[in-house]
């Protein structure tokens, strides 16, 4: 797609330096931020988030924040009540974008947001949902990866949203990993590699910015960054062979974003200095020894893992320091902008420096189109987001991704004919994108759609004693021919297990077949069950794909791109990459036994 006609890089950089010179230092340290604001409406959000805007940001709405700050550009978050169908979205958009060129210097606002699909999903439906990370690692096809980054960017440059806070390069080689997990490919540094580069293409093909992320690699942690400081204990050998692959791949392509990680890798910098603020992994390797000449943003510095060694005052200014561009939701934007300006004018940064840095983000938004076209129009919206091809291509893309880990005896797919009535129960966490769920009655609805007559039962993913007695009496009374159980990330004792353990001994109980709805791990701790297989998700699109494979509608396909070992020895691998079971779907629409 072409944004800016036939503008070259020297283009991009004679536009940026000319802007630079006519912008004072208070106009380009506002380039340097990405906020947060609360609220629907630029000018007139509920009075609670005008509440919120103005003990976090000083100001009451999002139109008086861009004038404050000239910041370079907004994200926009679901619990920050940006988001609530795409019209409204897309008026904000326009909106706050009128104010930043209404307000010297009338730079456009970069529209950003973390929509990496999957279990992380900042604007749900109607906008197209696609399938996360590790479920199109499964799938393993190229041009599924880029479709879906295609499909996800026409839909956020639709909404006024040129920036995108995805893929994750992380090489999950950590199954206790907390917070990539599922976001990240998988666990071979080459086929991450490849999954991040073909969805760069297909955001670059929308016109969207990605933000290849966590810089130097996120995948090998027991800490969650949201929450604590993770450490890194990687060798530098084993830092090249594992993590640093993808982000090679990434730069290959010519990434315009690199987002750091607030992790400690101490073979990089043994200062142990988070990487977002650390020099030697920002512009050492990065900058010097990667070649990175884009854009890199931090990570959001509102997570505890950035803010243990230093106040928030000191974390904006040492992150410039180290050779960040972008400050990404700082909790404190007033303390935080007041703090890089102070820096500046203490002689600690140069203007030098944060010249470099924006003359970046301009180059960027100039390459994007916004100095040309910042607006979207309802039409594009209608067009586009929620598309009907859209959709159809998400189902299709999902469907070769739904995993078949175990399926004794043969037992899939059902046919309503042998297995005409089932019992839904298990997992209902809450829908990370505002999907319909709760996932037991997606899955009981879709089952129901393809012919069965198929019972929701939320039992949740701690079920009580009472909730398990409730089931197995349901089981019990011969009303059920099957039973599909979602779970989520069990664990050995926990209250998941015993509510699956009860179901596969109660006497004469049917067979029980489970979906894991996040990690493929549940499937070595359920013994007992007849089928499993693996959605990686709870969102409509992979609940619906599950279905349709249970159902015999589609051939499974997908592939494990994480090895599943043994919950009692890690050593020992149970179920290898590339593993997945599979069989020939039903030619009639509705078999008989």
């Amino acid at each position: 797609m072409t944004t800016s006609g036939q503008d070259t890089p020297d283009d991009h950089d004679a536009h940026a330096r000319d802007l630079l010179s006519r912008m004072t230092l208070e106009e380009k340290v506002g380039q340097l931020f990405v906020l947060h604001v609360y609220g629907h409406h630029a000018s007139a959000p509920d009075q609670a988030d005008i509440e919120l805007n103005e003990r976090e940001l000083g100001v009451s709405t999002a139109a008086e924040a861009v004038a404050k700050y000239r910041p370079g550009g907004l994200i926009y978050f679901g619990w920050a009540h940006n988001t609530r169908d795409p019209h409204q979205l897309a008026t904000l958009s326009n909106d706050v974008q009128r104010v930043a060129h209404d307000t010297s210097p009338g730079i456009p606002l970069l529209l950003s947001v973390d929509q990496e699909h999957g279990i992380v999903a900042r604007i749900g439906a109607p906008a197209t949902l696609l399938p996360g990370a590790m479920a199109l690692g499964a799938g393993g096809a190229a041009d599924d990866i880029r479709e879906a980054a295609r499909i996800a960017g026409a839909e956020l440059r639709a909404l006024g949203i040129l920036q995108n806070y995805a893929p994750s390069a992380d090489v999950n080689v950590n199954p206790a990993n907390p917070v990539i997990g599922v976001r990240s490919f998988g666990a071979g540094p080459d086929a991450v590699a490849a999954a991040v580069t073909a969805q760069i293409e297909g955001y670059r093909d929308a016109g969207v910015a990605p933000a290849v992320k966590h810089f130097p690699g996120h995948g090998d942690t027991e800490t969650d960054s949201h929450s604590a400081l993770p450490h890194i204990h990687h060798t530098r050998e084993q830092w090249e062979e594992l993590d640093a692959p993808p982000f090679r791949a990434a730069l290959a392509t010519g990434v315009d974003v690199v987002m750091t990680a607030h992790i400690v890798v101490p073979a990089l910098d043994p200062a142990l200095d988070p990487a977002t603020l650390s020099y030697p992994v920002v512009t050492g390797i990065l900058r010097e020894q990667l070649g990175h000449q884009g854009v890199i943003v931090t990570d959001s510095l509102s997570m505890q893992g950035v803010r243990t060694k230093y106040g928030d005052d000191r974390v904006a200014v040492l992150a410039i320091k180290a050779g960040v561009d972008q400050l990404l939701h700082p909790p404190q934007p007033e303390l935080a902008w007041n703090a890089v300006l102070q820096a500046v004018r203490d002689g600690e940064l140069t203007e030098a420096r944060i010249d470099e840095s924006v003359l970046r983000i301009l180059r960027l938004k100039r390459k994007l189109g916004l100095f040309e076209q910042a607006y979207t129009t309802p039409d594009e919206v209608d067009a586009t987001v929620g598309s009907a091809a859209h959709l159809a291509a998400a189902d299709r893309i999902a469907e070769r991704t739904t995993t078949l880990l175990r399926n004794e005896g043969g037992l899939l797919p059902l046919s309503p004919a042998a297995h005409g009535r089932l019992l839904v129960l298990g997992a209902d966490p809450v829908s990370p994108s505002g999907t319909t769920g709760p996932p037991t009655t997606v899955l009981a609805a879709a089952l129901t759609e393809l012919g069965f007559t198929a019972t929701a039962l939320s039992t949740g993913t701690e079920p009580s004693p009472e909730a398990v007695e409730k089931a197995l009496t349901e089981t019990a009374s011969g009303s059920h021919d099957a039973v599909i159980v979602t779970t989520y990330d069990v664990t050995d004792g926990d209250r998941q297990h015993a509510l699956v353990t009860a179901l596969t001994t109660a006497p004469d109980a049917p067979p029980v077949i489970t979906v894991s709805v996040r990690t493929p791990h549940d499937v070595t701790r359920l013994p007992g069950v007849r089928a499993a297989l693996a959605a990686y998700s709870w969102t409509d699109v992979e609940l619906r794909a599950a279905a349709r494979v249970i159902a015999g509608r589609v051939r499974p396909v997908g592939r494990l791109p994480v090895p599943v070992p043994s919950p009692d020895d890690p050593g020992q691998v149970l179920y290898p990459i590339g593993h997945g079971l599979s069989y020939e779907p039903y030619a009639d629409p509705d078999p008989q036994a």
